[in-house]
């Protein structure tokens, strides 16, 4: 098996006029433990995190600007590693990816070891 990485991006939401509720938090995060509990069952898991807003980009010539995204329109919010045969077997498994209910897309690329 070989390893994917999937990369979610999306384009930034506006900030909210209230904080979400503990509720609406519960919600939006619950199709993410489905989807990823559906891989995991399946053995395929490796890992995943949510990358945080606030970075920094260092350019050549030492040149370093605030914001992962300064000139983007879209941001990388996070990523998960998962064992698949193929690159079609990734992207089965990320159809099921929720931010693709909310307007984002799923980058799937392979990893590739590094020869040593």
């Amino acid at each position: 098996m070989n390893e994917f990485m999937m990369l979610f991006r999306s384009v930034p939401m506006p900030e909210p006029v209230a904080p979400p509720s503990p509720e609406e938090i519960q919600a939006s995060v619950k199709p993410w433990q489905d989807w990823i509990g559906s891989i995991a069952a399946q053995g395929k898991f490796q890992s995943t995190n949510i990358l945080g807003p606030v970075g920094k980009v260092l350019k050549p010539g030492n040149v370093v600007t605030d914001g992962p995204y300064a000139e983007l329109k879209e941001i990388i919010g996070g990523y998960i590693l998962v064992k698949a045969e193929s690159l079609d077997d990734a992207m089965e498994m990320a159809k099921g990816c929720p931010v693709l209910h909310y307007g984002g897309f799923v980058e799937v690329r392979e990893i590739e070891q590094i020869p040593g």
